[in-house]
């Protein structure tokens, strides 16, 4: 399938033939993959969600159970995207995800009309019960497409494109993505408020469908062999700085998967994700139980996203000259911060060290999201490799906001699932100093494929 993934490669231009490495290129184009990923991801729905109680009939509770089942199911197909991934390539993988995309979001903004071409009593049983599933359906084919197969494919094809600087242009994406993600829903809200929700997801769905997916056909490539080029424009060796760079060995998933670093930073990405979602979902809530305001709720974003910034541009710089399980015990340590500062929430010391640790873990959190697999694993089957991890996380981040309303309604507090959570860091940590690259006991590639 190599002739499927290189097919018009050189059309409408040849890479090889720009004045300058065509990776910068591949960087400005994952950054636009991912932002463009916005509608589907939690920041993007949210702005929305009130607005689809309104018109759709269904409740907060009904319409939060089906995002968390549509969540969940399209976590368990990320594995086969990611083989798809594998086969086919970033750029025609990224194109049929942005159509699906596209697709989804002009079905949402007729959802409502949707649901009562099948049963239009609103007040009847049959409409709740036939609203929930367009809404799970709805909600999977959005999580699919956005959160899960569009940001995945942007993400592992700019790491295909460099070596030496995969840590330097990783935090460089992730600064563009954090700044456009803290804006997006102001820039949603903006659209819904000169239109309409209705005709801002039209709007969103036909920019999505036609130039983005022109934009994708037209700057995405999948790795810099294919084009006649080599990463970061220059051959590299496999170790810099006694580092590991480039993988001797190419893991498949199932070998992969037996080895206790695949485990130890993926459990430390998925109960992040578990623990930050749940956190945004129930913010308020969260911290009136802790006894602060809505405005000193609100009020820790800024300076989470400033130590987050600072983070990710360290550690993109430093992942390429040091061993990336030092990384690992900085963010397993900012996350273990962060879930004791949350279960022991006030108005002094631990709300501090929430926002310090909060901001360390977001730092590193696309770091080790991005850097690690295509480092520890190769690239050959990154798609595989990426796509389960990426199931791990779609799946924890949907457990997150149930696992705290547990807590509370059994307990009377959010207080035990941040410090259950916490134990579970404190155990993973102690064995974070074997989270050591696979790839550092090979010597040679000579009797490898």
């Amino acid at each position: 399938m190599t002739d499927m993934k290189s097919r018009w490669n050189e059309f409408p231009f040849k890479p090889g033939r720009f004045p300058f490495f065509y990776g910068w290129v591949i960087l400005f184009a994952s950054v636009a993959g991912v932002l463009v990923s916005a509608p589907g991801q939690t920041v993007g729905v949210s702005t929305f969600t009130d607005y689809l109680i309104e018109n759709i009939g269904l409740n907060r509770n009904q319409i939060s159970t089906s995002y968390m089942i549509g969540t969940i199911a399209s976590s368990l197909i990320l594995t086969w995207a990611g083989r798809m991934y594998d086969k086919y390539g970033a750029r025609w993988t990224a194109m049929a995800s942005s159509l699906l995309l596209a697709f989804v979001l002009l079905c949402l903004s007729q959802s409502d009309r949707l649901i009562r071409f099948f049963v239009s009593d609103k007040n009847s049983d049959l409409y709740t019960g036939v609203a929930v599933v367009v809404m799970i359906l709805l909600f999977f084919i959005l999580r699919f497409s956005g959160q899960g197969v569009l940001t995945m494919v942007s993400r592992n094809m700019l790491m295909k494109w460099f070596v030496a600087r995969r840590g330097i242009v990783n935090g460089l994406l992730s600064v563009f993505v954090a700044l456009g993600f803290s804006v997006a829903p102001l820039l949603f809200d903006g659209l819904i408020q000169s239109t309409s929700w209705r005709h801002a997801w039209l709007l969103m769905g036909v920019f999505t469908g036609i130039i983005f997916t022109i934009f994708v056909f037209v700057f995405f490539r999948d790795n810099p062999e294919e084009s006649g080029l080599l990463p970061d424009g220059e051959k590299h060796g496999h170790r810099e700085r006694h580092v590991t760079i480039k993988a001797f060995k190419q893991y498949k998933l199932n070998e992969a998967r037996k080895t206790l670093s695949f485990w130890l930073y993926a459990l430390t990405l998925a109960v992040c994700t578990l623990y930050v979602t749940a956190f945004t979902f129930h913010l308020i809530s969260l911290f009136e139980m802790a006894g602060l305001s809505r405005e000193k709720a609100l009020g820790i974003f800024i300076p989470v996203s400033v130590i987050s910034v600072f983070v990710s541009l360290a550690g993109g710089w430093l992942c390429d000259r040091i061993k990336l399980k030092y990384l690992l015990v900085v963010a397993m340590a900012g996350e273990l911060i962060a879930l004791i500062s949350l279960g022991y929430l006030n108005d002094g010391f631990f709300y501090y060290s929430f926002i310090i640790g909060h901001g360390i873990i977001g730092g590193l959190f696309n770091v080790l999201m991005t850097v690690t697999w295509p480092r520890f694993y190769g690239q050959k089957h990154l798609g595989s490799i990426s796509g389960f991890v990426m199931s791990l996380v779609v799946f924890s981040s949907a457990l997150g906001p149930v696992i705290y309303s547990l807590s509370l309604s059994r307990s009377g507090s959010y207080n035990y699932a941040s410090l259950v959570l916490a134990a579970l860091m404190v155990i993973m940590l102690a064995f974070s100093f074997k989270g050591d690259n696979p790839q550092d006991k090979f010597e040679n590639e000579d009797s490898f494929d």
